[in-house]
């Protein structure tokens, strides 16, 4: 089934369009979630109500991106409301994010999701936003509320934080 008919098929409210729908982004949107809000629980109620949206918000998708790229904005945007009134972003040395953040090896992705996972929420959520899904600052500070220059200082202080985790849980120094 192309992409098209699923998008019809769901706004026709077809169970079983909707059903494959679900279970094509499910994984993806739920390890969304999970990334940005750092709890199962969370990213469970994210996943809900975002497919709920989704389902309820189709008929107003313009095929203009891809469905996945359109069902991951409602993921993100459900996500940063769960915790947007509780995340601090500290003000940070802006000049330092100019500077590059160099990894001397390759390390395990469950590390790295482990490592992630401890990080403060701002820290966590830019580079979530930046680093895996790929946005640029200016729409990381739109969807945050915050300035482009909070957006850089986060990516940067939070990978340096994010480094020193690795290496203590790797058991290796920085």
């Amino acid at each position: 089934m192309t992409e098209a008919e699923l998008v019809k098929g769901c706004i026709s409210k077809n169970r079983e369009c909707q059903k494959l729908l679900y279970e094509k982004y499910k994984t993806a949107m739920f390890t969304l979630a999970y990334r940005l809000c750092g709890d199962f629980s969370e990213a469970e109620d994210v996943l809900q109500e975002a497919f709920l949206e989704v389902f309820s918000g189709i008929k107003n998708f313009q095929m203009k991106s891809t469905l996945g790229a359109w069902i991951k904005v409602i993921v993100s945007r459900k996500a940063i409301g769960k915790y947007r009134n509780r995340v601090i972003f500290d003000h940070l040395d802006s000049k330092a994010a100019e500077r590059e953040i160099v990894w001397d090896k390759q390390y395990d992705g469950e590390l790295l999701q482990k490592a992630l996972l401890m990080l403060p929420e701002g820290f966590r959520t830019v580079i979530v936003l930046y680093e895996i899904e790929g946005y640029k600052h200016h729409e990381i500070s739109e969807m945050l509320g915050i300035a482009v220059g909070t957006s850089k200082s986060q990516l940067y202080h939070g990978k340096k934080k994010l480094k020193e985790l690795v290496l203590k849980l790797d058991g290796t120094q920085g």
